[in-house]
């Protein structure tokens, strides 16, 4: 039985990974290549939108262009990564990994570069082809290369820190390299990185399992599921400037629920699917793929809220409303470090439950201090550390629960629908924020209307972040959790793992 279920794992002789140093020792960049290009995926969401004003002047983009260069990044992550997790699966992580960071690279060579608002676009497109294929690995390689138990904790725990460096260093380095040397190295300071990133890639030897024979890709269901996603987060991010019952909005969106209803019924009927129906029927993965789509619809939404009233309500300025978010990675950090410590006691549904309240009475803390004669000690330091503690304690439950029951050779595919659900969580997020802000507000720009609409939008994500520790609470087995996460790793895992390094 559990030949059968390995099968398509990998082909050609298999060997354990190596013990000793030298085992350590490739584990350990394989956990660096891992945290590094989930600190690169993350920093690329945040680092160009304090330049955003320097570029549309150098550029010269008009009207609403200017939107694009955050879009374009964000429709063609969103949308492909359901194919990078399969493909993942299918090719291989290390072929995926290393053609996914070179695309990176020189599309950030090519934004650094570009010579009119077009070219900045595609550029910034073609960065999110590249990110759709490295964000599911990068979660794919831990799930990999540490088996269950206190070392994947850590592993998570550092992976859930990677990504929140990065998106606060994003707004922070944003500011001040431009600033120091204009918008255009925002783009160019990702090369170093790719190139640090493939160095370590070359160093850490053979990354996940190998090549499936015999397996195809599912390019129907591909394409209806990048082309339904796609609208979605089109649909999502254009609601606040064309309006949630407007005839495009309803047109896209209308549009995108036809396509996905045409993936799921492609995805029941084919033998090599995209997306396995059957992976949606265990609790645990149901369960964290909604928590992580209500984390993210709270997390980004406010997260851009916080920059707005730093910068027109306080009097910010960009590199200081940087500054101003590094007690948010100081509190991520910090929950997510007694996470790896906690979860084997409590259980994912203790600690999931436990940090969606947290982070909802902190994002609640927010509604309350969001007032014109605010400052950083009063409005921000204080809510900022514990809304980011609660979120730090989530990572390592919510991936633990995400892979819980998950076949080795699905790894990819359960990367890809949780980082799925994060992106189009955040979008659905950022676009009901928005228009819950712009109801509130009425269009008035003076400092109390904005004040109350930025409150308003902290209310609702609370609101979010509540219904995200209820779904934990309520949907994930309570003794499941600790037994998954303490008990030994399943035979599967186990002989996927001994592929990490058979091609040596």
């Amino acid at each position: 039985m559990g030949g059968k279920r390995n099968s398509g794992a990998g082909t050609g002789a298999e060997s354990r990974p190596e013990s000793g140093p030298a085992g350590e020792r490739h584990t350990r960049w394989l956990l660096v290549v891992a945290l590094t290009v989930q600190f690169l995926v993350s920093l690329d969401m945040s680092v160009v939108n304090v330049a955003l004003p320097d570029i549309r002047s150098d550029l010269g983009f008009g009207g609403d262009g200017l939107l694009w260069v955050v879009n374009a990044y964000a429709l063609a992550f969103g949308g492909l990564l359901m194919l990078g997790g399969r493909l993942a699966d299918l090719a291989g992580p290390r072929r995926v990994l290393m053609a996914g960071l070179a695309l990176f690279g020189l599309a950030s060579l090519a934004g650094g570069i570009a010579w009119s608002p077009g070219s900045l676009v595609t550029a910034r497109a073609v960065q999110g082809v590249g990110a759709a294929a490295l964000a599911p690995v990068a979660f794919a390689l831990i799930t990999l290369a540490f088996p269950a138990g206190p070392a994947r904790s850590r592993a998570l725990g550092l992976w859930g820190m990677a990504g929140a460096a990065g998106g606060a260093v994003g707004v922070l380095a944003g500011g001040v390299l431009t600033d120091a040397a204009g918008w255009r190295s925002v783009m160019l300071v990702n090369v170093p990185i790719v190139v640090f990133a493939l160095a370590a890639a070359v160093r850490s030897g053979p990354v996940g399992g190998q090549r499936r024979t015999g397996a195809r890709l599912d390019v129907a269901g591909a394409l209806l599921a990048t082309a339904g996603t796609t609208l979605l987060v089109l649909g999502l991010v254009r609601t606040s400037e064309d309006g949630w019952g407007s005839a495009a909005t309803l047109t896209v969106m209308g549009s995108a629920v036809i396509l996905l209803g045409g993936f799921v019924a492609v995805e029941l009927r084919t033998t090599s699917p995209l997306l396995r129906p059957g992976l949606l029927k265990g609790r645990p993965v149901l369960t964290a793929n909604l928590f992580c789509l209500l984390l993210a619809s709270a997390q980004f939404g406010a997260f851009y809220f916080v920059s707005l009233y730093m910068q027109l309500v306080l009097g910010f300025g960009p590199t200081a409303a940087g500054f101003a978010f590094l007690p948010f990675c100081v509190g991520i950090v910090v929950g997510s470090v007694l996470a790896t410590r906690a979860v084997a006691a409590l259980g994912i549904r203790r600690l999931m439950t436990l940090g969606g309240t947290l982070a909802a009475l902190g994002m609640g803390w927010f509604a309350t201090t969001a007032t014109v004669d605010g400052g950083f000690l009063s409005s921000i330091l204080g809510p900022s550390l514990l809304c980011s503690l609660g979120i730090g304690l989530c990572f390592v439950p919510l991936g633990t629960a995400a892979t819980t029951d998950v076949p080795p050779g699905d790894t990819g595919m359960a990367s890809g629908l949780l980082n799925s659900s994060r992106q189009v969580g955040g979008s659905l997020g950022l676009a009901v924020l928005v228009t819950v802000a712009a109801q509130v507000t009425g269009g008035g720009t003076g400092l109390t209307e904005l004040s109350s609409g930025y409150a308003a939008a902290f209310w609702v994500a609370a609101g979010l972040l509540a219904a995200a520790a209820l779904a934990a609470y309520v949907l994930l087995p309570g003794e499941r959790g600790a037994a998954t996460v303490e008990g030994p790793t399943d035979e599967f895992e186990e002989r996927d793992r001994s592929t990490l390094h058979s091609e040596r």
